[in-house]
Order: C-alpha cells, then sequence, then structure tokens
C-alpha cells in the first residue's frame, strides 16, 4: 500500500431528505487519499460540504454511498467510538464539572485504564499542550485558549489514529487563534499524527497545512500545497476564495509561445502562457485574475489611473480600495522602512500590474 493511502475516501456522497420529500446533496462524489501523518485541511466556505465529510469519517454521520477506508479497511460500519478519532470541536465541548486532569482523563476512565496508566498519559498531554499546573483546576477558570489546549489534550492522551478538528479557533480572538495553530501544528508533528481540519479561514489554512483541499458545493474544486493552492489556482473560484483577487473581463489579442496578449481596460498586458489546463485562440473571451499584493500603486498618471476610494493602514501593508472606469479593485501595499505611502481618499494614482502573477480563464 502507498503511504499516501492511509486515509481513502472513495466517491463519498451523502443526501440529507427534509421531510418533504426533497433530497439535498451536501458531499458529491468526493475521493481523496491522505498520507500517514499529513495535516490536510478542508476549506471552503460555509455550506461546501467539508463539516459534513468531517463527519462521515468521524462516523456521526453515515455516507449515502462511497467507501471510508483507513489503513486498507474499510471502516463504513465502524462505529464513532471505536474509530480512534477523536474531535475537537469548535466550541471546546469540555465538563464544566470536572477538573481540568478529569477532562483530558475521561476518554482514558471511559476505556477502563489503569489509574497509573491514566496519570503517567495525561500528565503527558499536558506538558505536550503546556498546561503543566491547571490540572486541578476548571474549565471555567481557564482562557479560551487554555480551554482549546484541554481539548487538544484530551484528544491526544487516546494516541489517536487521527485525530479530526472542526474549525477548533473559531471562537479564539486573533491573537490567540495564532498561538493556538502554531501550538497544534507544532504537536501534530511531534506525534507524526494524521490530522483532518475543517476551517473556513483561508490564512489558517495556509499556515497549517501540508495539503489544502478546497471544497465548493459539495465537491473538491481543487488539492494541492498551501503554495500551489494559492499561486496556481485552479479557476476563478479558488483565485477568490484563496486570495481576494481581483478579476477584469479582456479579449485575447495575440498569442505566442510564451504569452498570450489581452485587451484590458482600454490597454494591452501580457499574460504567461498556463502551462497546463485551458488552451485559448485569438479573439477568446477571458477573465483575468490577480491577487491584490500584485497590484502597484503610484501617484500621478500613467496607462492604467483611478482614485482612492477606501484607504486602510494595517500596519506591515496598506490596504488600498480603488476607483476605476469599470469598477474597483484591491491592492496591498507593503510598507518598508522609510517607504510607507498612505495615500488618502479622493486622491487620483496611477496603478500598474506584475504581469507573471495574472492567471487566465474562459469566460
Amino acid at each position: 500500500m502507498k503511504q499516501n493511502d492511509y486515509l481513502m475516501l472513495k466517491n463519498l456522497v451523502k443526501d440529507f431528505h427534509d421531510g418533504r420529500g426533497n433530497t439535498v446533496r451536501a458531499v458529491d462524489d468526493i475521493s481523496l487519499s491522505i498520507a500517514k501523518g499529513d495535516f490536510v485541511t478542508l476549506l471552503g466556505p460555509s455550506g461546501c460540504g467539508k463539516t459534513t465529510t468531517l463527519r462521515m469519517v468521524a462516523g456521526f454521520e453515515v455516507q449515502s454511498t462511497g467507501d471510508i477506508i483507513l489503513d486498507g479497511r474499510k471502516i463504513n460500519t465502524i462505529p464513532a467510538f471505536d474509530r480512534n478519532m477523536p474531535m475537537v470541536f469548535q466550541s471546546y465541548a469540555l465538563f464544566p464539572h470536572l477538573t481540568i486532569f478529569e477532562n483530558i482523563a475521561y476518554g482514558l476512565k471511559i476505556r477502563k485504564m489503569p489509574k497509573e496508566v491514566i496519570k503517567n498519559d495525561v500528565a503527558l498531554a499536558a506538558q505536550m499542550v503546556n498546561l503543566v499546573g491547571l490540572e486541578d483546576r476548571y474549565p471555567g477558570e481557564l482562557s479560551g485558549g487554555q480551554q482549546q489546549r484541554v481539548a487538544l489534550a484530551r484528544a491526544l492522551v487516546l494516541k489517536p489514529e487521527i485525530i479530526l478538528f472542526d474549525e477548533p479557533l473559531s471562537n479564539l480572538d486573533a491573537k490567540l487563534r495564532i498561538q493556538t495553530r502554531t501550538e497544534i501544528k507544532r504537536v501534530q508533528q511531534l506525534l507524526g499524527i494524521t490530522a483532518l481540519y475543517v476551517t473556513h479561514d483561508q490564512s489558517e489554512a495556509l499556515s497549517i497545512s501540508d495539503t489544502i483541499v478546497i471544497m465548493n458545493n459539495g465537491k473538491i474544486v481543487q488539492s494541492g500545497s498551501p503554495e500551489e493552492i494559492y499561486n496556481h489556482p485552479a479557476g476563478p473560484f479558488v483565485s477568490d476564495f484563496i486570495g481576494n483577487a481581483n478579476f477584469f473581463d479582456g479579449v485575447v489579442t495575440e498569442i505566442d509561445n510564451r504569452f498570450i496578449s489581452v485587451s484590458l481596460l482600454g490597454s494591452e498586458v501580457q499574460v504567461p502562457l498556463p502551462t497546463a489546463g485551458q488552451s485559448f485562440s485569438k479573439g477568446d473571451e477571458v477573465v483575468l485574475a490577480i491577487k491584490p499584493e500584485a497590484v502597484e500603486v503610484r501617484p500621478g498618471k500613467g496607462a492604467f489611473n483611478g482614485k482612492i476610494e477606501v484607504s486602510s493602514f494595517l500596519g506591515a501593508t496598506t490596504e488600498y480600495k480603488i476607483e476605476y472606469a469599470d469598477g474597483f479593485m484591491t491592492a496591498i501595499t507593503p510598507n518598508t522602512q522609510g517607504e510607507i505611502h498612505n495615500y488618502r481618499y479622493g486622491q487620483e494614482i496611477a496603478f500598474s500590474f506584475k504581469k507573471e502573477f495574472f492567471r487566465i480563464y474562459k469566460r
């Protein structure tokens, strides 16, 4: 068996029935292979099927058709409590009347493990997630980030084959989210545990994943490394979802063996010829996508001109919403030492594009 076939989803489908004869397909024939020890994130908008997929892997939902295969054996009919795939929830799901030690030990007690084993394993789990000294406290006495680490320790103490995460950081503030996701990734790498993680937060997925699986309308639309997903989106949906891209309509005017020339906003730009995927012909109507950080803003006049509608100073960067002849676009400019450009509302500016970052799609 190949290493990347440790957990396999084969033609997985999940239909829900509303009691009035209507069927809603939440997961639509998806297939996915996950390597042992990988951190895989299901990423997509609300209602795309990512949480339903996670719940089927956990055994909380039964698939309509398809197979879930773990290490070469089908686990379709194995109940959730026998799959050894604990889930870390968004709401922590801690017992408020139990101490931190008792919360972490709960699964081991259910399994009737010896007291000495429980004591040692809980101590090790608490140490891994930096909870030493808090074992006698109650959940209500801890911060949100500490409570989420208790939930993580409670999962880790079971020595799981796979650990599942259902938007575990959604209830934390921005700084705690970054700290806790770093902690999750550190422990996952330390133990070599396979992780399947669900989120709708793009920066979260990019920062912790080995593989990102983009879902929309119950289907997988692209999967790959964070770098591949960000730099080579497979279509306009991924381009917009993962990088808040700007989109422009254009027409192909010329094609050579390196570039496609496209009319854009009354001018012409040369876009790198895609190495794979769609083919283009002269006269094709296309959509060009470019990320905000590949739009350059400067004072004065140029080939492309507009005016500042909104200026948002964000510390390391400044984000601009620019009004131009055909609508609005977003640009993000880095603030380097001695070079902070803070254009104001209504100021007329010129903008240009780092053309190598354009992505081209047929309309």
